[in-house]
């Protein structure tokens, strides 16, 4: 495990340590979590964005028919 020194407001840092006592775990456990939680994250949306670039690149786009079905989902007619 590697381990580093990250700076942080002093405001972040008190809320921190308020959630890690509320939670009975250490600071360093909880602001371990939050990064893994942030990296996963991150990672999941830049791999959703470039396979969505590779389909793009490669002219697979809804026709116009799988967007109206879409639209309709969520816009009502008046």
């Amino acid at each position: 495990m590697t381990a580093f020194t990250v700076r942080v407001p002093d405001e972040t840092a008190d809320k921190l340590d308020r959630l890690a006592e509320k939670l009975d775990r250490s600071r360093a456990y909880v602001a371990a979590q939050a990064i893994e939680a942030y990296v996963e994250r991150e990672a999941w949306q830049l791999a959703e964005i470039e396979a969505g670039l590779a389909e793009a690149d490669a002219g697979d786009f809804a026709d116009r028919d799988d967007l109206a079905r879409v639209v309709a989902k969520y816009v009502k007619p008046a």
